[in-house]
């Protein structure tokens, strides 16, 4: 089962049998106190920074979220998307919690986007599938609703059910189109908890067979040695059936553990991509 994301002249396919999908978090003002202030002022200036620090480092799809405190955020999405798509070929992913975010960065964005988030809370579902709908985009589900983030993989299971019925059902969206986020919790809270991402990665893959994703870096919070812990991470989650995440693009050592999970899971046919990188990374070092 393959999600295509398309951008004004780029396509991205995420599924089991592409190469995994990278998807850059760096375009998001959250822990930025400078970028915050900058996008107050209405300077988006960072962002053209921004990606093409992501793109170098391999980034396949960009996560965009202009949730500054205190800033115009629908305004902001909007110059986002166009400022992005003059700057590179990659598709996006739309972040915001606010509907109004969502619809304007979608009817902004030329392509077919991925927008970031729904949950299984009937409210978000009705207020956002439409839109998903209206502007042939696909989304990204979290299965926890107004009542829990559940402990257990099966309710997890039992929630994106839901979603999934109610996304095709009402709203004829194809379940391609519909990319399931297991929920990444901090190991530094309970080291118990990311096996729990990897048995619900496991039983939504085996259910459903659907595309899944994560935000990488919550598995690591409050540890040091960060990417360490997220670059071990990322190879068992894509055993399991995890087939794209959204990580900082930006390190090597995540994006080199990535690489090779897809050498080692035969998604990197002859090592074609592997042995690429490499001559790159020589080709720089030489200059």
């Amino acid at each position: 089962m393959d999600t295509v994301l398309r951008s004004r002249s780029g396509e991205v396919v995420i599924g089991p049998d592409s190469p995994f999908c990278i998807i850059g978090e760096r375009i998001n003002p959250t822990g930025r106190k400078i970028f915050q202030e900058q996008l107050r002022r209405g300077d988006l200036s960072r962002i053209e920074i921004d990606v093409a620090q992501q793109v170098a480092g391999g980034a396949m799809v960009l996560d965009v979220n202009m949730g500054a405190p205190l800033a115009d955020e629908t305004e902001l999405m909007v110059q986002a998307v166009r400022l992005i798509q003059g700057a590179c070929d990659l598709p996006l992913c739309l972040d915001s919690s606010i509907i109004e975010v969502l619809e304007a960065g979608l009817a902004a964005y030329e392509g077919k986007a991925l927008v970031n988030s729904i949950t299984a809370e009937d409210e978000r579902m009705d207020a956002i599938l439409p839109l998903v709908k209206r502007h042939g985009a696909a989304v990204i589900a979290l299965p926890n609703d107004e009542e829990e983030i559940p402990a257990e993989p099966g309710r997890r299971v039992e929630l994106a059910r839901k979603i999934i019925d109610v996304a095709t059902g009402k709203y004829g969206i194809p379940i391609e189109d519909i990319v399931i986020d297991p929920l990444a919790m901090p190991v530094g809270a309970d080291t118990s908890l990311v096996l729990t991402t990897l048995e619900t990665i496991a039983l939504l893959h085996e259910e459903f067979g659907v595309n899944m994703t994560l935000g990488a870096s919550n598995v690591s919070f409050g540890m040091p040695e960060r990417a360490a812990i997220v670059a071990a991470f990322l190879p068992m989650a894509i055993k399991a059936g995890l087939t794209s995440a959204i990580v900082d693009a930006r390190s090597p050592e995540l994006v080199r553990s990535v690489k090779a999970a897809d050498l080692l899971l035969n998604r990197d046919p002859w090592g074609a991509a592997w042995i690429a990188a490499h001559r790159a990374q020589q080709a720089a070092a030489a200059t």
